[in-house]
């Protein structure tokens, strides 16, 4: 029985250092073929874009808003993608999206009015009342 768990226990262990050397690379490749103009976030959550790639110091810049840094190419964390944005005013409280006038209302709003049709009625007194009918 300790011999199963001896040998479970040292397969765990090859299985989590192959996949952590497989990041790794990831990592270092994604790093190593980074180009001007690439959007990225560091480890300090700083974003911009890549200005500069030095592969001799292993060094990059990039600007942040007009700011330029330098940053170690360890200090880069992945690639930038803005997340969308929706205002919490197009969405409902279960996050589905409101419908908006221009597909409620008709054309010209000419199906949502009926037209109403007056008719004079004169009574005996000699006074004289509408009378609307749809």
């Amino acid at each position: 029985m300790i011999i199963v768990m001896i040998v479970v226990i040292g397969g765990m262990m090859w299985w989590q250092s192959k996949k952590a050397k497989q990041q790794q690379a990831e990592k270092q490749d994604f790093r190593r073929n980074l180009q001007p103009g690439t959007e990225i976030i560091t480890i300090g959550q700083v974003i911009g874009k890549v200005v500069e790639v030095d592969e001799q110091y292993e060094e990059i810049v990039i600007d942040s808003e007009g700011s330029k840094m330098r940053f170690a190419f360890n200090a880069i964390a992945r690639e930038y993608t803005r997340p969308a944005y929706v205002s919490d005013d197009e969405v409902d409280e279960n996050g589905n999206p409101l419908p908006t006038d221009e597909q409620d209302a008709p054309a010209n709003d000419e199906a949502g009015q009926e037209p109403i049709d007056t008719t004079t009625v004169e009574t005996e007194d000699g006074n004289k009342n509408e009378t609307e009918t749809k």
